[in-house]
């Protein structure tokens, strides 16, 4: 990557903003340097111009099939892209650019210029004809000069001392028209939606449509053009090389390629200041995001699942910010693993400042990013653009903490939209804090995890990064057999019960429970009385030990007549398969 491509970038990187979409699909459409060239001359590649007024399905370009919605019904006919025309004798629905709200339809005026046929065709001998009289093809230029060539301000039918000129379509010229009423150009989906059969007043709508669009990359250009007169991307790469900062772009070494998914939103360029490599230790990464406002509950969790993941070798990905960022930064670093932290402001700035000593941890042992220059403070916008960076530097994203508004679910959502692993941590039902993730469990968008082995086994390998299956306390009354489990739940705790009497509530035979009852004795689990047999008595563990100078009980087993034990048994192995009950299980049986 050569030097002039870095500058290129750290000049594009002062002149748009964070995440600004069309200037991506600028720089993929004909690279840095050009993009450079063109701003600063304020002249863009036509071609690029026509795909950007084609763009669809972007809240700045409402897509053609907005434009059928609020134009006519859907039972008209098509046009050879496939889009639907109003019927004949039908009243189409006025669209108005601006704010699409219904409006009565105006009155066509019969002193508006007619419109001139499409590119290919001649003009008539005409002496009122707005484009004057003449006999030859239209020939649109091959460059439209911004702030020479559109005047987008002016209103429909009025006269212009300005030439109009248009980009050409090299596969299909026929496709792109110039009109009054229209911008300087066209593109094919618009033009195909026109006619001479179309009425005027669907015209005039198309014609609305894509003059909003061309007056926003104008705006854009405009923006883009004035901030690169003031940048000096020279100064800010040796600013940053003094204070230790260092700028990648794509193609570089370091440069993290999962990046590449987010598509024209993908950053110009990374601002880096720390010692940790960014691309090796986004291989295995996660992004532990939450609430600024946490709970202690949060906290904890966010600091133990850090620590968790840190000792399996994962990298933890965060905001920096207060609460759950911040946790997990420390239990990342508390655990000597390097941590990502993503700010929304130049690497050389700490906000919060609460957090500075935290940053600087942060780039000795991690590395701080950011696609702010230097010198850039936070803005709340930064904020939510910075996200879809977070969610897209990890391999998963887990949300510890959240309201139904917090940032947290925006960092999600660009995790989700990216198809990328995202899970969510349960809290109390009754917290405003956790809201936000018990929604995103409910509507099944989020795996729910409790420990940071389940998440690593949620974006690890499939079969390597097993999580271990968690079950309940093992006791070994669930060691015995059922015809001893049988015998021992028919034996009451209180008072006693003969032999027989047990054999019949545990429906055994008379043999099978004086033997199981041996093998209880033997075991523990229960004692003989003069009543009969009864489950042994054990004190509470959760009961103080008596103080030495209390006088001693007797102990039941010394007062027992040797004579009333019971016989011995011949199945001698069946006592050694019986394992000793625990101190509270006679207890919790009682």
């Amino acid at each position: 990557m050569t030097s002039t491509e870095l500058e290129a970038r750290a000049a594009l990187m002062r002149a748009a903003d964070a995440g600004d979409a069309t200037m991506g699909r600028l720089v993929a459409f004909c690279g840095a340097e050009a993009a450079v060239e063109a701003i600063c001359t304020q002249t863009l590649p036509p071609e690029f111009i026509t795909q950007e007024v084609q763009a669809e399905g972007t809240p700045d370009h409402p897509s053609p099939e907005h434009v059928r919605h609020t134009t006519g019904r859907q039972h008209g006919s098509r046009t050879p892209t496939g889009h639907l025309l109003p019927e004949a004798g039908t009243q189409p629905i006025p669209y108005d650019a601006g704010s699409a709200s219904l409006e009565p339809p105006p009155t066509p005026s019969n002193n508006q210029p007619p419109l001139p046929p499409p590119l290919g065709t001649r003009h008539p001998t005409n002496p009122d004809h707005p484009h004057g009289t003449n006999n030859s093809l239209h020939q649109p230029s091959a460059h439209l000069t911004w702030g020479q060539g559109a005047d987008t301000t002016r209103e429909p039918g009025a006269k212009t001392d300005r030439p109009y000129s248009t980009a050409t379509n090299a596969q299909n010229p026929s496709s792109e028209i110039i009109t009054q009423d229209l911008v300087p150009f066209a593109p094919r989906d618009i033009a195909a939606l026109i006619s001479h059969d179309t009425p005027a007043l669907t015209r005039q709508r198309i014609s609305a449509l894509t003059r909003r669009r061309v007056t926003h990359l104008t705006q854009r250009l405009q923006t883009w053009h004035a901030r690169l007169a003031a940048s000096n991307p020279t100064a800010d790469l040796i600013e940053g090389e003094r204070s230790g900062a260092r700028l990648i772009i794509p193609g570089t070494p370091e440069w993290p390629t999962q990046l590449d998914q987010l598509g024209p939103a993908r950053p110009l360029g990374l601002w880096l200041h720390g010692s940790a490599d960014l691309r090796f230790s986004c291989l295995r990464s996660v992004a532990i995001v939450g609430a600024r406002a946490a709970t202690p509950y949060g906290v904890h969790v966010a600091a133990e699942f850090a620590v968790g993941l840190s000792d399996s070798g994962w990298t933890v990905v965060s905001g920096g910010a207060f609460g759950i960022d911040g946790a997990a930064h420390r239990g990342a670093l508390a655990a000597d693993s390097p941590t990502v932290v993503v700010l929304a402001c130049g690497v050389d700035i700490s906000y919060p400042a609460g957090h500075h000593e935290l940053f600087a941890a942060a780039r000795d042992q991690g590395v701080v990013v950011s696609e702010c220059p230097p010198g850039v403070h936070p803005t709340r916008a930064r904020f939510l653009i910075r996200n879809r960076l977070i969610a897209a530097l990890s391999r998963g994203t887990v949300v510890v903490e959240a309201a139904l508004r917090s940032g947290a679910l925006n960092t999600a959502g660009h995790a989700l939209s990216l198809q990328r692993h995202l899970a969510a941590v349960p809290g109390p039902i009754t917290s405003a804090t956790s809201a936000g993730c018990h929604r995103l469990l409910r509507e099944r968008k989020a795996v729910c995890v409790t420990s940071p082995d389940e998440m690593i086994e949620l974006v690890g390998v499939i079969g390597d990064d097993l999580a271990p299956q968690t079950r309940g306390p093992a006791v070994p009354r669930d060691a015995l057999n059922e015809t001893t489990r049988s015998v021992l739940d028919a034996v009451p705790s209180r008072g006693g019960a003969g032999p027989a009497s047990i054999a019949v509530t545990a429906g055994v035979s008379l043999d099978a429970a004086l033997s199981a009852l041996g093998g209880l004795a033997a075991a523990g689990y229960v004692e003989r009385v003069e009543k009969g047999w009864r489950t042994r008595r054990t004190a509470p563990t959760a009961y103080q030990k008596a103080h030495d100078t209390a006088p001693s009980r007797p102990s039941p087993s010394d007062a027992t007549d040797p004579d009333d034990l019971p016989p011995p048994f011949d199945d001698s192995a069946h006592f050694t398969d019986i394992p000793p009950p625990c101190p509270d299980e006679s207890s919790q049986a009682m």
